[in-house]
């Protein structure tokens, strides 16, 4: 009730109570939490060596209020594993104390941000949902710039293409998209032209450092060409989805916590509920359902698949 269907303490001491005549207080309900996360430590463990040597992981974050107090959400996940991590910050020293993508060395399909970059070891996937959202501002926003639909049209049609050739193109139909991909940006060069650079300085003037401020327009056809590869991952590697919507799945109901809960009491609250939701979602791909796993877990048999 706590972890999966997301119901806050005071609601479950009362369903006790009313259905059940059972008087539960909100300690007894942490104590019951606190046994699982502790239970849940080899499991832990097992997620992190599974996820670190699979083909394929995605990763995603997300804001989270413990306490008041603006705390981040990490999550790693793929079709067989799901583990949460919380930290105070967002960036790379959260992702290195959650310990996977310093080790990985699989695809890691993210939205772009800027951070997971600095993990070089494993290859990197943009999620495509992304660039569509962004191709569709682009469209309403200036619609005098044609390569925006012809971008969009590309990557729709690519997926639907990918799909039917079983999960990657031959050699020759890659060459034949990646000459498309490439004609369309250079039809963005010609109606959305990069800034000139900073005017050389009048005397007395100092010389403007840095680079030009671009339009968002600019900006998004220079990340689609100078991340060309990450962006038609999916079209070269047969693991490799279109999007990243499998992690945004497996964060966005933690959101939906949030809204009916309100925040986490403590930081240590946040991670028991993170690593006993982590199981339940771990245990529904393999076939087990929440009940299940839990009661296998507080009778001492953690489920086959979570021996190393």
């Amino acid at each position: 009730m706590y972890a999966f269907q997301m119901i806050p303490y005071n609601r479950i001491e009362d369903y006790f109570c009313d259905h059940g005549g059972i008087p539960i207080s909100s300690g007894t309900i942490f104590n019951i939490n606190k046994l699982a996360y502790n239970l849940l430590e080899s499991f832990e463990t097992t997620a992190k060596l599974k996820l670190r040597g699979a083909d394929i992981m995605h990763n995603d974050e997300t804001g989270i209020n413990i306490g008041g107090k603006k705390y981040w959400l990490h999550n790693a996940s793929n079709h067989e594993w799901v583990l949460y991590g919380v930290h105070k910050k967002r960036g790379v020293e959260a992702m290195d104390a959650m310990d996977i993508l310093p080790h990985f060395r699989g695809a890691s399909v993210h939205d772009h941000w800027k951070p997971y970059y600095r993990y070089k070891e494993c290859l990197h996937a943009l999620c495509n949902s992304h660039h569509l959202r962004e191709l569709k501002w682009v469209m309403e926003r200036s619609p005098e710039h044609t390569w925006a639909k012809k971008m969009s049209d590309l990557l729709n049609e690519l997926n639907i293409l990918v799909d039917k050739a079983g999960g990657v193109l031959d050699e020759k139909a890659q060459q034949e998209q990646i000459k498309c991909y490439q004609a369309i940006l250079t039809i963005g060069d010609t109606e959305c032209p990069p800034p000139p650079p900073h005017p050389e300085p009048k005397d007395g003037e100092k010389k403007k450092r840095g680079k030009v401020k671009r339009s968002k327009e600019r900006n998004l056809i220079e990340r689609l060409r100078d991340f060309e590869g990450d962006v038609l991952r999916f079209m070269t590697n047969k693991d490799v989805p279109f999007t990243n919507n499998q992690g945004e799945r497996d964060i966005r109901m933690v959101k939906v916590q949030q809204k009916v809960s309100g925040c986490f009491r403590s930081e240590n609250g946040a991670k028991i509920f993170c690593r006993i939701r982590s199981y339940i979602l771990t245990c529904q791909r393999h076939g087990i359902k929440a009940t299940q796993g839990l009661t296998m877990l507080f009778q001492r048999k953690l489920p086959e698949f979570c021996s190393t």
